[in-house]
């Protein structure tokens, strides 16, 4: 397996991806903090993404044409994934909030209101997790991206 200035960007840009997804969902959990009825009759459920990592496979490895696969060695036409990518988005389950309110349109016969189990202190804590993992990407980046302007500079 042979790693390049490209595998390092692409394995950077993965993450890019992936961290602006949670950070969507991030800002969507924020927008919905104060919604109490949605689709389903129930308050809004706080969202969480999950990730996983890519392996480097190539991609033609279950080719059974061994002509082919002698070729993909010797001109190392490998394509190799490598990162992390979003698996999903899966509902919190922790139990929505609730408070005596009985002014309120959604209240019980109690005057109690559900409220989302959305916390906004967790997530602008998620929020500049996310932020700087998104920064450090974008350094890795650049990072490359000079060894690449360095390495022109050598052979002129």
């Amino acid at each position: 397996m042979e790693l390049t200035l490209f595998t390092a960007m692409e394995t950077s840009m993965s993450g890019l991806k992936a961290q602006r997804y949670r950070m969507n969902i991030i800002a969507e959990n924020l927008a919905n903090v104060h919604t109490t009825h949605t689709d389903t009759g129930d308050p809004y459920r706080r969202k969480e993404v999950l990730f996983a990592t890519k392996d480097a496979i190539p991609i033609f490895e279950d080719i059974p044409n061994k002509a082919f696969e002698k070729y993909l060695r010797l001109t190392n036409a490998f394509s190799y994934s490598r990162g992390v990518y979003v698996t999903g988005v899966i509902e919190d389950e922790t139990p929505f909030r609730e408070v005596y309110d009985p002014g309120h349109p959604d209240a019980n016969e109690k005057g109690i209101v559900r409220l989302p189990n959305v916390n906004p202190l967790i997530e602008m804590v998620n929020m500049m997790s996310t932020a700087r993992s998104y920064e450090s990407n974008i350094t890795a980046i650049n990072s490359a991206k000079r060894m690449a302007q360095k390495a022109l500079e050598i052979g002129n």
